[in-house]
């Protein structure tokens, strides 16, 4: 049966005081304009403390407390973090003891390798594939592949293999390698690396034996860290799969252990929300803890050196 045009009877309508509700945006919280020349820390308070501006608060609360109570700080890197060029801004956070363990895929490892070798990395795709020359570069090819192979013999995990080797040979741009920096600093590097996604499986010195047990023996190094994040950070930073998956795992099976991982906090970092670090890093690790998730939407070489920026600060 059809409806009639029936306006719908507004003098019931009930309302309430204004000063009576819960506001999700308050005047206190809003931006204050600087001044020129202001420091560093007046320009970060003045942020808005409003989604982004109090996420990225609660980012930087969340590695002054782990650092301050010498609870773990772990970094996930994925390779576009590195050719975006805030290695130095990593390094030097090392440095000031808010780094635990660092976590690199397969290309992260490569791109770090070319940097301390050359001081450049990241080539032209579109350019180099058509003639048949992507990926060749001959010294990343043999002396990564190399490195890994005599880490395997030596019973390293791939991220102590490489860094091993490169520390030994401290090339031109040592300096700017998060791999060597954290070998000499004792931190555990680990790299994770799926079969067939880098450009060192494609050189006749690959071994499948050897990438398959250094990196697997990784992923069991890189449990036994995440296994002591209690009150501690993880942060995720550009890895869409590879990492936000190896976390998950870890997570399983250091609870499969016991362990709690009480007030853990994670943290996904990239210019888009993507279903796995989303999933497997903010929300599924601290579901149902004392724990939170925190994704920040923003692009790396901005949103890293702000957030260290302000850490260092903070702690000072």
């Amino acid at each position: 049966m059809p409806f009639n045009y029936e306006e719908f009877d507004l003098s019931g309508v009930r309302t309430y005081p204004l000063s009576s509700r819960k506001s999700k945006a308050r005047a206190e919280d809003f931006a204050r304009p600087v001044s020129a020349g202001v420091s560093f820390k007046t320009f970060f308070d003045s942020l808005p403390a409003i989604l982004g501006g109090s996420d990225l608060r609660r980012v930087v609360d969340a590695l002054v407390g782990a650092r301050r109570h010498q609870a773990g700080i772990i970094w996930g890197l994925g390779a576009h973090v590195i050719k975006t060029g805030v290695s130095p801004v990593l390094i030097d956070l090392m440095n000031r003891g808010f780094v635990s363990a660092l976590a690199l895929n397969g290309a992260g490892v490569i791109h770090d390798f070319e940097i301390a070798l050359s001081g450049a990395t990241s080539e032209d795709v579109d350019e180099s594939l058509g003639p048949g020359r992507f990926g060749m570069a001959e010294e990343t090819g043999t002396l990564l592949n190399d490195a890994i192979t005599r880490g395997g013999k030596d019973g390293k995990g791939l991220g102590e293999a490489v860094g091993a080797f490169l520390a030994d040979r401290n090339p031109l741009h040592a300096d700017r390698s998060l791999v060597i920096a954290a070998h000499r600093l004792g931190i555990p590097v680990t790299v994770h690396v799926a079969l067939g996604t880098d450009i060192i499986h494609m050189h006749p010195a690959a071994s499948g034996a050897a990438i398959g047990e250094t990196s697997l023996r990784d992923f069991r190094y890189f449990t036994s860290a995440v296994a002591k994040l209690a009150n501690g950070v993880y942060l995720n930073c550009g890895s869409a799969v590879v990492l936000p998956e190896v976390f998950l795992k870890a997570v399983a099976l250091a609870r499969n252990a016991g362990v709690a991982l009480d007030g853990l906090t994670t943290v996904n970092i990239d210019f888009a929300r993507m279903y796995r670090p989303q999933t497997n890093v903010v929300m599924r690790p601290v579901a149902g803890t004392a724990g939170a998730g925190i994704s920040l939407v923003g692009h790396h070489e901005i949103l890293i050196p702000l957030i260290a920026a302000a850490a260092i600060e903070r702690s000072l």
